[in-house]
């Protein structure tokens, strides 16, 4: 039974039901940059007690690139192990990074194995009843694409009215864009692989989808280089989740504070940027 979860395989299936409730769609839509990190205050007496680590042992996974995977020469490489290593730099600590099958991550976490678990966990309230996490260091948000030779439009629900939006059924896609955008007609698929394919051959105007696996869909061979991101990013967390984060142990409030500082400073420095750049190859923000 998996004790926590995360964002959905890049190329596989969609996300769950959307979250019930729902907030403007302009608060995502408006949303340019790159989300940032909660200003954590941190009392220098405790910043003193943690900082005395000498290594920081990291659990990840091994099979969800491009947050975590083996390379042709069997080396665990990926956006998650590469943030731990610029942590542990910026904080001026040894890195251990092991790599664990996703469901005894926690186990791992709780029984000693590791000060922390980064391999792209959602914040979730069944993923709280185990663990703590850190703040947030990436999020996953919905993003329109259409064809490149397609009419520039505004992509806002005045401006998509009439066009044919093709999406995943059962997705929180869905469940946004009929709450936002019920003036345009949907284009429901099996799944997001099928309404890509829709876009592609014209059989839909924009597709509304995962930002992260359609950024890799728009720069791979089975888009054929048809189609472009259009608009910004929508953040909503009530239908796309609040963001991914770095789990650490309920009893040690040292290492969540801790690690904070390390991604404070790793964000500070453009280290982050460099590596958002490095493994997302269309931006997804």
């Amino acid at each position: 039974m998996k004790t926590g979860s995360r964002i959905p395989r890049l190329f596989g299936a969609a996300l769950a039901v959307a979250l019930a409730g729902s907030a403007g769609w302009a608060v995502a839509q408006n949303a340019k940059t790159l989300p940032s990190l909660s200003d954590t205050r941190v009392a220098p007496q405790q910043t003193e007690a943690a900082s005395r680590r000498v290594v920081i042992r990291f659990l990840t996974d091994s099979d969800f690139p491009p947050f975590d995977f083996y390379d042709e020469d069997g080396v665990l490489i990926g956006f998650n192990v590469d943030l731990a290593r610029a942590i542990c730099l910026e904080l001026n600590t040894s890195c251990d990074i092991k790599a664990r099958p996703w469901d005894e991550l926690f186990g791992g976490l709780k029984n000693g194995e590791a000060d922390a678990v980064i391999a792209a966990h959602r914040v979730t309230p069944a993923a709280l009843k185990d663990v703590e996490f850190t703040d947030r260091y990436f999020h996953t948000p919905g993003r329109f694409a259409g064809r490149k030779d397609s009419p520039k439009v505004e992509m806002t629900p005045s401006g998509l009215d009439g066009q044919r939006i093709a999406v995943a059924r059962g997705t929180a896609h869905e469940a946004y864009l009929k709450a936002f955008f019920r003036d345009s007609p949907l284009v429901v698929f099996e799944n997001a692989d099928l309404a890509r394919e829709a876009l592609a051959g014209g059989k839909a105007d924009f597709i509304f989808d995962d930002g992260i696996s359609l950024a890799f869909w728009l720069n791979g061979t089975l888009s054929r280089q048809c189609c472009e991101m259009r608009g910004g990013p929508y953040l909503e967390p009530k239908f796309f989740g609040d963001g991914l984060a770095i789990a650490v142990p309920k009893n040690d409030p040292q290492i969540r504070l801790l690690l904070n500082k390390g991604l404070d400073r790793v964000r500070a420095s453009g280290r982050f940027e460099e590596l958002v750049q490095r493994y997302f190859p269309v931006r997804i923000y």
